[in-house]
């Protein structure tokens, strides 16, 4: 294991913000994920788990503790079961699966970060999310001190969100696992509307994997979605904020607000959420509350390309962005009575 002392932490993440770690150990291999976690577990350490950095806002006072940079590697492919190493590339396995022609995690292209934090956020983009192929997660479980193996059943997941997210403590994922399909090279049931006119198809149609592959790496890069060193629109966490889901009387508050504001021809963006709850669209509220793309003064800004993205233009703070997007929350709850809840996971920081 490799163990640095005052280690940057910003430079780890896709912000680029954030203070220092008191320690940070890259860890390789499996077991030496599992000895770092046992150590500061052991030794009373606070312990920040970092993958590929997607996904964290760091407070600009840094860690005081030890960081662990899970930087394992493994791709192994047999038919249509896929396992990969927590520390592999999420973007890079995706690719691969498409060259070996196989579906089901094709229009999660693009996306930043690590394999294994693919089942924390339950991630998902394009009308596919990973809970609909993973199959297994290989872990460390802190509180029992063992490696286990937790069903899809087990991770309970739902939007944006898993058991991983609901006790972040317990366990670190070491491996996941999926089941693909083989379609004969086409790809899974095209499922949103965005794709398919990009595409040139209907919803529930296929077409074949690399084409739709490429079709949301083109629809991801046009909102500064896609990691690009010299676009500062792309120096974010992706959407900072979970589109809401409200109850029947909040949605129904929530029409009234709109419509009070908007006029009554006005209809926000709805779909069903089950249970009675309907989901509305973060980024809609958001526009519509005066937060247009490129809004900002500061160093911290609202992308160029989408609304709900919060960027660091080069030489902000965690402050800047902090700052930023409480008055994104505030903006947003005054016009419509919803309260936008972030994605990315804080450290030392909160709203």
């Amino acid at each position: 294991m490799q163990v640095t002392h005052d280690a940057p932490l910003a430079p780890l993440t896709t912000f680029r913000l954030g203070g220092p770690a008191r320690r940070l150990i890259t860890a390789r291999t499996d077991d030496e994920v599992v000895a770092a976690v046992r150590e500061a577990d052991r030794a009373g350490t606070p312990l920040l788990v970092i993958g590929g950095g997607s996904n964290l806002v760091i407070g600009d006072k840094g860690f005081d503790g030890t960081a662990l940079r899970i930087a394992t590697r493994g791709f192994a492919l047999d038919g249509t079961r896929l396992e990969l190493a927590a520390g592999e590339v999420w973007s890079d396995a995706v690719a691969r699966t498409v060259e070996a022609g196989l579906a089901g995690i094709e229009c999660l292209a693009g996306i930043p970060g690590s394999a294994g934090a693919t089942p924390i956020q339950n991630v998902g983009a394009y009308g596919q999310e990973v809970a609909a192929t993973l199959t297994e997660v290989v872990a460390y479980d802190r509180r029992a001190e063992e490696v286990v193996t937790l069903s899809g059943a087990d991770c309970a997941f739902s939007y944006r969100h898993s058991r991983f997210k609901a006790d972040p403590d317990r366990f670190v994922v070491l491996r996941v696992r999926f089941g693909l399909e083989d379609a004969g090279g086409m790809s899974a049931p095209v499922r949103y509307a965005e794709t398919a006119r990009a595409l040139g198809v209907e919803p529930g149609d296929r077409v074949p994997v690399a084409a739709a592959r490429e079709a949301v790496l083109a629809l991801r890069a046009g909102k500064g979605m896609v990691l690009d060193p010299d676009d500062h629109d792309t120096w974010s966490a992706g959407s900072f904020f979970t589109n809401p889901i409200l109850s029947d009387a909040e949605y129904a508050a929530f029409l009234d607000r709109v419509r009070d504001r908007l006029g009554p021809d006005t209809t926000p963006p709805a779909y069903p959420a089950g249970d009675g709850r309907t989901k509305t669209s973060a980024a809609w509220l958001i526009d519509r509350a005066g937060f247009t793309k490129g809004y900002g003064a500061g160093p911290a800004r609202i992308s160029t390309k989408h609304t709900l993205a919060l960027t660091n233009r080069g030489d902000a703070t965690t402050e800047d962005l902090l700052a930023l997007a409480r008055e994104v929350v505030a903006g947003v709850r005054d016009a419509f009575g919803v309260t936008l809840v972030n994605e990315p996971v804080t450290v030392g920081v909160s709203l």
